[in-house]
């Protein structure tokens, strides 16, 4: 589903008498998809401690803590940066002038307190909270449910199955971020934002992904298996460790277990229960990161909010 986009309303920051700041509540515009509007939850909450990286992958820390007046930031012709939060959804100008003032906002790693800062909304970098804003509207994300038996690709060579039926969609030119093999299924992020795609799939930036595996396992899963996930087992190209590994369910007949991990190595959790001497009959990617597969439908898309784009990009030091 397409994110909201929110119009800032209540005139220039003019005071009234009572010297306080007149503004309306600014409104949403449906989705893309021409759905009817809906009112947004303000985002003013806090997000949970993310570790922000820098563009080899390290770890880093938030944007400076300094204050800073409008300067070499200032962009003459640019958008007001209380017009932009409004426009992203942070309620109305006068709420996020008070954003603003409680320093609670960054442009290009400087945090703002002064008001009246110009931007180019679509070239620099906003975080409110500690979270980027993606403001340039060209650029699109969305989670795809990948069905079984659909090629990670583009376009596939045998005929099969691939990824255009999903992408044709959309007015954007949509790319498949990573893969999953023709048997699994689930959470695939489709994007036209390079630099996303670029840290989403270097092993430096080891975004976390969960699986959930079933497995043929009469009497129920041996006592030792998720014991060995957690610790680590060796594969023909080296060693692969879970960071988490539970039993989610058993009947005596069949096993299900959520194994979540940084590694991206090609059919990496099937092989590894290989190494346990389990055959996976069933594989589905739920998350990357923050972003959730949830109940998406098997081949439903759907866009990512400001909230999950956020907190990934910050998570990868955008």
């Amino acid at each position: 589903m397409a994110g909201p986009r929110g119009q800032g309303a209540g005139g220039d920051g003019r005071k009234d008498a009572s010297g306080e700041g007149r503004g309306r509540r600014g409104g949403h515009r449906g989705a893309r998809t021409g759905t009817s509007r809906q009112r947004r939850r303000s985002a003013f909450t806090p997000p949970r401690t993310v570790t922000l990286r820098d563009d080899e992958g390290r770890k880093g820390t938030t944007p400076a803590a300094a204050g800073s007046e409008p300067g070499d930031d200032h962009q003459e012709g640019g958008e007001r940066l209380q017009k932009v939060l409004a426009r992203a959804g942070f309620g109305s100008r006068r709420a996020c002038e008070a954003l603003i003032a409680q320093g609670r906002v960054s442009v290009d790693g400087e945090i703002v307190t002064e008001q009246g800062l110009r931007i180019d909304a679509a070239t620099q970098a906003v975080h409110v909270d500690g979270r980027r804003l993606q403001l340039d509207e060209k650029k699109l994300t969305v989670v795809l449910n990948k069905p079984r038996h659909v090629v990670s690709a583009m376009h596939d060579p045998e005929g099969r199955r691939d990824l255009t039926e999903f992408t044709e969609r959309y007015d954007q030119r949509l790319y498949h971020v990573g893969r999953l093999d023709y048997e699994t299924e689930g959470l695939l992020l489709l994007t036209n934002d390079g630099e996303l795609a670029h840290r989403l799939t270097h092993p430096s930036f080891a975004v976390e992904k969960t699986y959930v595996c079933r497995f043929d396992a009469p009497g129920g899963p041996p006592r030792g298996l998720v014991k060995a996930l957690r610790d680590g087992v060796e594969l023909e190209d080296g060693p692969a460790r879970a960071d988490r590994a539970r039993v989610l369910a058993q009947d005596g007949r069949e096993a299900v277990v959520e194994v979540s991990l940084h590694e991206g190595r090609n059919r990496i959790v099937r092989r590894m229960f290989a190494s346990q001497g389990f055959e996976l009959t069933g594989l589905m990617r739920t998350r990357i990161g923050p972003v959730l597969l949830g109940d998406l439908a098997p081949g439903a898309t759907r866009e990512l909010t400001g909230r999950e784009l956020g907190t990934l990009m910050a998570e990868l030091g955008l």
